[in-house]
């Protein structure tokens, strides 16, 4: 289930795509492939396990819409290390979907391009209006100031999992709440060949997702309040090196898991070969990997001091997907209709009980459905400790460049290479210098 988590590539093509702004999206003759306003070509992110549990969710909901308006959807589940570049290069090219997914902190870089279709007063209200969207939903749908370039369609925030067996045997009586206990507790679970914590430390995106939101817990961002990149001060490169000392210092992540990408950290945990499991919105991944809900819990991850919360106790990105449309399609009404319907009440239930997120519908949010003790830790995370990634046009770029020199600073880590200070901050100065100049 892995949303927003691959690397956000393709800073070459976003240029591109910056200086055709007004090419567009949609295909070359109008959004279906046959130029019917009876037909919708839709590309979903890879929420599931696979591709094919994705499409088993899915396409009932489709047909279902069909018999409803009579629109045909042809369904494309797009894998999240194609995704990105799939979508600006349909911006370009101008082939491309009516409607598609898009990793909610990609919404200000796309929303630069000029390919996809405002979501003004009068486009939200089609859908039932702004108003019945949680606010911080809506703050990761584009830049500040200007109207969304899409709509909420899942919510996500992370967690602290833990498994409750490991906790038990090691004594270790509550899960971690703060940066010392989770650092304490970690060295209390590795040993007899397993580890205290998995991690992703060769997915620039998830590296991105942790840097961001440690930086907000010592008072740092990674751009200035005029939205240039700021990449090597002093809270980035605090938060930067607690994050790889985990590995480097505290020992608690297994060098191995430099190399993971691919969810690898979250087999771990369901294996319990790792005790505890920082992620966004995991029980139907655990489930899928055969571990029961009872084997773990969830808490809130853990922060520098006391409880999470505003400003410095910040906790978690906001995490989530996002449904955009392509503003040439030939179909913008029924575009439309179908954002309207995958972001209703009923179907907001149907998907995020599917997907193990949070509707970012209010009303859907309020279903006795979504009040498990996982998704109570989760939606108090989103209300008030979580924190929206920079909308800024460069936001793909800042996740490529900085996810990759902490990618490369768990591969020092795991070979056994110093990471200090200075090699902290000389990585994120060389990724701020990839950053394009204005």
């Amino acid at each position: 289930m892995r949303s927003i988590r691959a690397a956000a590539t393709g800073a070459v093509i976003l240029s591109l795509a910056l200086a055709a702004s007004a090419c567009g999206g949609g295909s070359s003759t109008g959004g279906g492939s046959d130029d019917s306003p009876e037909e919708l070509t839709y590309w979903a992110s890879n929420q599931g396990a696979s591709i094919e549990i994705d499409k088993k969710v899915l396409q009932p909901e489709l047909d279902k819409f069909e018999k409803q308006t009579g629109i045909k959807v042809k369904l494309e589940v797009v894998p999240w290390s194609d995704l990105l570049n799939r979508i600006l290069t349909a911006t370009t090219s101008g082939q491309g979907p009516d409607v598609l997914n898009i990793g909610n902190t990609w919404s200000a870089s796309l929303q630069a391009t000029g390919a996809l279709l405002p979501w003004d007063a009068k486009n939200f209200e089609k859908i039932g209006g702004r108003d019945r969207f949680v606010d911080s939903a809506l703050g990761s749908t584009g830049a500040e100031g200007q109207d969304p370039a899409a709509v909420p369609l899942y919510s996500m925030a992370y967690a602290l999992y833990y498994n409750k067996k490991m906790f038990a045997d090691a004594g270790i009586e509550q899960p971690p709440a703060t940066w010392d206990e989770l650092v304490a507790a970690g060295k209390k679970l590795s040993k007899d060949g397993k580890w205290g914590i998995g991690m992703e430390g060769s997915n620039p995106a998830e590296n991105i997702h942790h840097a961001f939101v440690f930086a907000k817990q010592h008072g740092a961002d990674f751009f200035t309040a005029d939205g240039k990149a700021d990449f090597a001060n002093d809270g980035a490169v605090a938060a930067v090196k607690q994050y790889v000392d985990l590995m480097a210092k505290d020992r608690i992540i297994a060098p191995g898991n430099a190399e993971y990408a691919q969810n690898q950290s979250v087999g771990d945990f369901a294996k319990g070969k790792t005790g505890m499991l920082l992620w966004q919105s995991a029980s139907a991944n655990l489930t899928s990997q055969g571990m029961s809900e009872d084997a773990y819990g969830i808490a809130p991850v853990p922060v520098r001091s006391g409880t999470p919360g505003p400003g410095k106790q910040v906790n978690s990105m906001v995490a989530g997907i996002n449904l955009a449309v392509f503003k040439n399609s030939d179909n913008l009404d029924g575009a439309t209709e179908f954002v309207k319907f995958m972001t209703s009440d009923a179907e907001q239930k149907i998907l995020n009980t599917a997907y193990s997120t949070i509707p970012p519908v209010k009303a859907a949010q309020q279903d006795p459905a979504f009040d498990s003790p996982a998704n109570a830790v989760l939606k108090d995370t989103l209300a008030k400790s979580a924190v929206a990634l920079p909308q800024v046009p460069d936001e793909s770029q800042f996740e490529t460049a900085v996810g990759t020199a902490v990618k490369n600073l768990f591969a020092d880590a795991a070979a056994g290479r110093a990471v200090t200070t200075a090699s902290v901050k000389a990585a994120l100065t060389k990724a701020q210098q990839q950053m394009p100049t204005k």
